[in-house]
């Protein structure tokens, strides 16, 4: 086709009017180097702490370390998909993570994102992974209960709404069973729970989320995972992530429940990435800031004030020992940050008294304010009568001739710790444990044998399901007068007659 002369003007001039010249204006920096989940970044001089940045790959990072002439940049990926020379950007976001309801059920990673192959999740919003901690002004005193279903834990060391509760001991003391069988009490409350993995392995986390499946308690929890496979970036931002999660039902006005298994791992993530960025190492190799790493994720569990909508973030840390060492590091860093802690011995745990709950070094800061007024009034006792039995157990190794007096007292721990077993997987409703309780205190089981007390239990139980529904539930709703008392003690007398 042959142009006219006359024509070429005008298309030149439709060209010129049609033409866009798109600039795509963004601060970039170059990798000058990178390797072991770090990159160095020359450039991006305005970049702000906790920015999220992108590199050509599609992987994401953040930038940790603002130093004069580089940026110290973690990374949320695979490190061999950065390369020397490659350009970084900025996104102008600090980092942040997808909340909502759509998230409960859900198995996510660090950053929020699906790993369960259920498909994308929708997500209402999306929430700063790191969030400033409410003020006092914002919060209200702890003073709901959160019943765990753990007779030794609900009676003695009570946790409340907005409380953050510490879990302690060595590996294998059962730890993670009470963060699960906390989860499973829940089914049926108004708490939505987060577990979050840090540093497990992958089969942990499966079988877990399969427990929870079979108690049907996953409908109303999300877990996040970063598992020992992941890089020491992810294992770090992954709490703070689940903490997002929670804070959403929070600040709905709802309930919310989060354990983090455990923080032990998750400080030595930190180690390995403060070590990477070259910052000055303190006690254990530790960076100075280590304890505030804990700090500002466990103050962010709060009870809101009714202006607010009275919502709560209730957050149970778990922490490991070496040798029931509880004076080490980190563990008296969290011990100092949380409201109390619930004390596992291995010693306990391997003479077969399960949850092996220490009941003199464990201790609840926030106590009876968050318990029942039932179960306030029966639990009075408990704590005195253990106490002197573990005394006393120790006096009666040498042999000597004991008085009655002893012998009693003796009897009647041996049978309280028989009714503090519980096995796992089986939470109790409180009314079951008050009633429990204040059999053993009333010494009805002071003469039955010690391997029919679970027997005498099970048969209370069965009773009260059967015959009591009604007064079981007017039970819970008040302090217990002496007119209940009278009840209470003609129904345990009906069920002792059967042995």
């Amino acid at each position: 086709m042959k142009i006219q002369p006359d024509e070429i003007s005008s298309i030149l001039k439709t060209k010129i009017n049609d033409f866009k010249f798109e600039i795509d204006v963004s601060e970039t920096g170059k990798v000058v180097q990178v390797g072991d989940g770090i990159a160095r970044i020359y450039g991006l001089d305005n970049v702000m702490a906790g920015e999220m940045i992108s590199f050509p790959s599609g992987v994401i990072g953040m930038a940790l370390n603002l130093e004069e002439d580089n940026i110290g940049c973690i990374i949320f990926g695979e490190t061999h998909k950065i390369q020397e020379g490659d350009i970084a950007k900025r996104t102008e976001k600090i980092l942040q993570v997808p909340v909502g309801d759509k998230m409960l059920g859900r198995v996510v990673n660090a950053l929020g994102h699906p790993i369960d192959g259920k498909g994308d999740i929708e997500a209402d919003e999306n929430f700063a992974v790191e969030r400033k901690a409410l003020g006092i002004i914002q919060r209200q005193p702890v003073i709901e209960p959160l019943q765990t279903g753990l007779k030794s834990i609900d009676s003695m060391i009570p946790i409340g709404r907005g409380q953050r509760e510490l879990i302690i001991g060595d590996r294998q003391t059962g730890k993670t069973a009470i963060a699960i069988d906390t989860i499973i009490n829940q089914k049926g409350s108004d708490v939505n729970c987060v577990y979050v993995a840090i540093g497990q392995k992958k089969s942990s986390v499966a079988k877990i989320v399969k427990t929870l499946e079979e108690h049907d308690a996953m409908e109303y929890t999300t877990i996040v995972a970063a598992t020992a496979s992941e890089s020491a970036s992810l294992q770090y931002i992954a709490p703070y992530t689940g903490c997002s999660i929670g804070e959403y039902f929070r600040d709905k006005g709802e309930h919310s429940l989060i354990i983090y298994d455990d923080l032990s791992k998750h400080a030595v993530a930190y180690r390995e990435l403060s070590l990477l960025l070259r910052r000055p190492p303190g006690r254990e190799a530790y960076p100075g800031d280590v304890f505030y790493l804990h700090s500002r994720l466990l103050e962010r569990a709060s009870k809101l004030n009714d202006d607010l909508g009275g919502g709560s973030l209730t957050a149970l840390p778990i922490i490991e020992t070496q040798a029931d060492d509880i004076t080490a590091y980190i563990p008296t860093n969290v011990i100092s940050i949380t409201d109390g802690q619930i004390y596992l011995g291995s010693r306990l745990f391997n003479s077969g008294i399960r949850p092996a709950i220490n009941a003199g070094l464990s201790v609840s800061r926030v106590g009876g304010n968050a318990q029942i007024k039932a179960m306030k009034s029966v639990v009075g006792k408990l704590r005195l009568n253990l106490a002197q039995y573990n005394e006393l157990k120790a006096f009666a190794k040498f042999g000597s001739d004991l008085d009655k007096t002893t012998q009693d007292q003796l009897r009647r721990g041996e049978r309280l710790v028989e009714i503090l077993k519980q096995d796992q997987y089986s939470p109790l409703p409180v009314a079951k444990q008050i009633f429990i309780i204040f059999m053993a205190n009333e010494g009805f089981l002071d003469e039955v044998e010690i391997e029919n007390v679970l027997k005498v239990e099970e048969e209370l139980f069965n009773t009260l399901d059967t015959e009591y529904k009604e007064f079981m539930e007017s039970m819970v709703k008040d302090k217990i007068n002496d007119e209940m008392k009278e009840a209470m003690r003609e129904i345990c007398k009906k069920v002792m007659k059967k042995f």
